[in-house]
């Protein structure tokens, strides 16, 4: 299993992510000069993935905004927490604001809404 990181991070990751496979869709696209329809399709895909990235950034910029802003017990720096359970920016420590999670092992699941059970 791969290791957990913390949220903002990982989104932030992956929108960075994003920006370098548009770079290389459209070097790709430089091998096709001799056909200018593929060499713009490739073009403008890469175009896109970088668009998709800026929507990512902003997205996950909005998020940060309305993240809760904690002190982590264990590295005493200040981290941004988003659901029931997350993990430290800085040192990877388990956080979580849910009195009911304290001392549970860390399960990424925490966050997920529980599905409601239909009473008949």
């Amino acid at each position: 299993m791969k290791p957990y990181k913390n949220k903002i991070n990982r989104i932030r990751t992956f929108a960075l992510s994003l920006i370098f496979i548009g770079v290389v869709i459209m070097y790709i696209g430089i091998f096709f000069r001799s056909n200018q329809f593929i060499m713009l399709a490739f073009m403008v895909l890469g175009v896109l993935a970088i668009v998709g990235s800026t929507v990512v950034y902003a997205w996950i910029g909005l998020l940060s905004t309305k993240a809760i802003q904690i002190i982590c017990p264990s590295c005493g720096k200040q981290t941004k927490m988003l659901g029931r359970v997350d993990m430290c920016g800085h040192c990877r420590e388990p956080l979580t604001l849910d009195p009911s999670l304290e001392g549970k092992e860390f399960d990424e699941a925490y966050n997920r809404p529980k599905k409601k059970e239909n009473k008949k």
